[in-house]
């Protein structure tokens, strides 16, 4: 049996419940991540995201994990079309 670290240390790769955790936090949803579905769109239909809570989001998981989300990148709508998703791509670049 595995033992994974806690803590969001630098080698640490987030969970969906740690980063659910902060998006609920930083956009002060009146929700618990745990109701956040991994595989949801983050907007429209599903978590009703915009434009400006994902700039939020970016800011926090830049500072929290180090990976940097920029505007103008051309794969965002791929990145943030999921918690999953999202999760995914924290790790792909820390594991870079």
């Amino acid at each position: 049996m595995s033992t994974t670290p806690t803590g969001n240390t630098p080698d640490t790769t987030p969970s969906l419940a740690e980063i659910a955790a902060l998006i609920v936090s930083a956009l002060n949803l009146e929700m618990a991540p745990s109701e956040i579905d991994p595989d949801a769109s983050l907007f429209g239909e599903g978590l009703g995201l915009d434009s400006i809570d994902i700039l939020e989001i970016a800011l926090v998981i830049s500072k929290q994990y180090g990976v940097q989300l920029r505007a103008d990148d051309e794969n965002n709508t791929r990145i943030f079309s999921s918690l999953r998703s999202l999760a995914d791509y924290i790790a792909s670049q820390k594991a870079a």
